[in-house]
């Protein structure tokens, strides 16, 4: 069920950190499987748990959330089934998310009379905003696919046996632009909600004159000014540390 141990936790957050080091993956594709995404924490562990060790396991589970939301490379979730407690948190890391026509999603922590507790009340407020996120944390209650979309939760809707490949041909497109602007804009974009409109405006400004220094823009306004726009073919480096994985050959990785 993919449900969250400390085991499965720090897999995640090993791969995600080579990941973020690769100079070779381009995209990110998230996947549980056919049968469903995730379906959150192991509750069966943290009910042997005191406060105090509960508190630093949730702090590692955030921390490798957090990860996931700052790689710096476009990340797609590919959601089948169940996306549940710490598994909708973890769907909310990702920068694009498609669901399958049968995906269910919820934070029923609640109803346990606990709360969620990696990211659900964070993220899910900024995507769909405080009326429904509280709707959705305070009651519990499951949504299936069609409502997530028009809550804003998801991004996509597809039939449950093209939700991976979907997924991979989104990122794919993403993989074959040039890779540092697409960092800067999820930085802009990213760290822009949280600080005013002046300063976010520096941090876009700063990252704008940043990006003209890549051989990707070279490549990029060379390519309109002789052929108009959408032609160019980007190969430049999104100007990360050394790879430490084996991607696909199209500069996509499914953790």
């Amino acid at each position: 069920m993919n449900a969250f141990d400390s085991a499965q936790r720090d897999e995640l957050a090993a791969y995600v950190r080579e990941l973020a080091d690769s100079r070779d993956v381009r995209a990110v594709v998230l996947y549980g499987g056919p049968r469903l995404f995730a379906a959150g924490a192991d509750i069966k562990a943290l009910a042997g748990m005191g406060p105090e060790e509960v508190r630093g396991w949730n702090r590692a589970l955030q921390r490798t959330f957090d990860e996931v939301a700052r790689l710096p490379m476009p990340v797609v979730a590919a959601i089948s089934g169940y996306a549940l407690g710490g598994g909708m948190e973890l769907a909310l890391c990702a920068d694009y998310r498609v669901a399958a026509d049968d995906a269910v999603f919820g934070q029923p922590e609640v109803r346990l009379g606990i709360m969620p507790g990696s990211g659900g009340t964070q993220r899910l407020t900024r995507l769909i905003g405080p009326s429904r996120a509280k709707n959705l944390l305070m009651t519990g209650r499951s949504v299936g696919a069609d409502e997530a979309l028009r809550l804003g939760l998801v991004d996509e809707v597809v039939p449950a046996e093209s939700v991976h490949e979907a997924a991979l041909g989104y990122a794919r497109r993403l993989a074959a632009g040039p890779g540092a602007a697409l960092e800067a804009i999820k930085e802009a974009v990213d760290h822009g909600a949280d600080i005013g409109i002046p300063a976010g405006l520096a941090l876009e400004r700063a990252l704008f004159t940043g990006v003209f220094g890549t051989t990707d823009a070279a490549t990029g306004i060379r390519s309109f000014l002789e052929h108009g726009p959408g032609r160019a073919r980007f190969d430049g480096p999104t100007q990360h540390g050394p790879a430490q994985d084996s991607p696909a050959q199209d500069g996509t990785s499914t953790a």
